[in-house]
């Protein structure tokens, strides 16, 4: 049987069926489907602030990875979803358990495998033999924050269950759509190294994922403080404390629309986009969807950095992780042993950028 993995606040309640209402019941322990309560608007500088706070906590657990810490709270900032993509063994779990914890989100996490059915993701209706109805039980897809474990282990049609939910918010089961819980995270972690028995994402998907992060190895003196760190605590690993909340999430995303914009910026992403797609080593370029990607990236890294507008330095930043993994290299490349990484690097060295000056009144 696929392992489904459910936090420890219990398991998601029955929801009735089309022929009654689409919202989860109140069951105690049910992922609450409606929004947190309104949390007071907060300016970009303050949001920046709680986003480092968060950041600085989860590296008491992630530790030596500051840059896929930030990377991976920038997606949570931005409202779109993280595709982790590296070797076995280098936290990608921990990370994402992390960023549930210390945020205060509800989490599951489903070990992708190739028996996993869509219906094993997004729920099913079943029998109730007291009442006698079709009942609607949820899959593990209602939650907050999704740890989708190895998903290039399951196949296509389980892996097509995830784009209604991480596009749209949503589920559509058994003639009926059904929310998802706000604010709503998927965090996949993909194997790269391993072709038996895995079935690559096809661009689509991909193209879902609001930027790709790569974690690599330690350096070997951190690795060393690690150890260090694991014996004179006695414990597997540290408890983190709950920094913020999904009302507060939801606050920091809407401080990010705050963040200004000019126009010189606008052309300076839509130059990045464009150039993926006339480049000569590059076969297929980003999609639109890439552009915004980036500039809503680029103004959550403006926020974390303290500042309330955006500059060539925060689209060159982001560049490389929202665009990289939208774009198809030529095939000829594999053999040269070049990755669309080093083909984004160099696109992005090569597009002028422009001067730009805050405006008249930021800060």
């Amino acid at each position: 049987m696929s392992d489904l993995s459910t936090s420890p606040n219990g398991t998601a309640p029955a929801v009735p069926g089309p022929g009654g209402p689409a919202a989860p019941a109140a069951v105690p322990g049910a992922v609450p489907t409606t929004p947190p309560p309104t949390q007071p608007p907060l300016t970009p500088q303050q949001a920046g602030e709680r986003a480092r706070a968060v950041i600085g906590e989860i590296e008491r657990a992630v530790v030596g990875k500051p840059e896929a810490l930030r990377l991976v709270m920038l997606g949570a900032l931005a409202g779109g979803h993280v595709l982790i993509e590296d070797l076995p063994g280098l936290g990608k779990t921990l990370l994402a358990r992390s960023f549930a914890t210390t945020l205060g989100l509800d989490f599951r996490r489903i070990q992708f495998t190739p028996d996993l059915l869509p219906s094993d993701v997004t729920g099913a209706p079943f029998y109730e033999r007291g009442t006698g109805e079709m009942v609607f039980r949820p899959g593990p897809l209602f939650t907050q924050l999704l740890l989708a474990d190895e998903i290039n282990r399951t196949p296509p049609k389980t892996q097509a269950a995830l784009l209604e939910a991480m596009a749209e918010g949503q589920v559509s089961v058994d003639g009926a759509t059904r929310r998802l819980p706000d604010p709503f995270l998927v965090i996949a972690t993909a194997n790269p190294i391993e072709y038996e028995g895995t079935y690559s994402l096809p661009e689509a998907q991909l193209d879902r994922f609001l930027l790709r992060v790569r974690m690599g190895y330690l350096p070997t003196a951190t690795e060393a403080a690690m150890l260090r760190a694991r014996i004179d605590r006695a414990a597997p690993e540290p408890v983190l404390e709950t920094v913020a909340g999904p009302a507060e999430l939801l606050a920091m995303r809407a401080a990010v629309e705050r963040v200004e914009v000019d126009d010189d910026l606008v052309e300076y992403v839509i130059a990045l986009v464009d150039a993926t797609r006339h480049d000569q080593q590059i076969q297929v370029g980003a999609s639109p969807r890439g552009g915004l990607a980036l500039i809503q990236l680029a103004r959550a890294h403006a926020m974390v950095e303290g500042r309330d507008y955006l500059t060539p330095e925060d689209v060159k930043a982001l560049a490389g992780p929202a665009l990289a993994h939208r774009i198809t290299l030529k095939p000829e490349l594999w053999v040269r042993q070049i990755e669309a990484d080093d083909v984004m690097a160099r696109l992005v060295a090569s597009v002028p950028a422009p001067q730009t000056l805050p405006r008249a009144g930021t800060r």
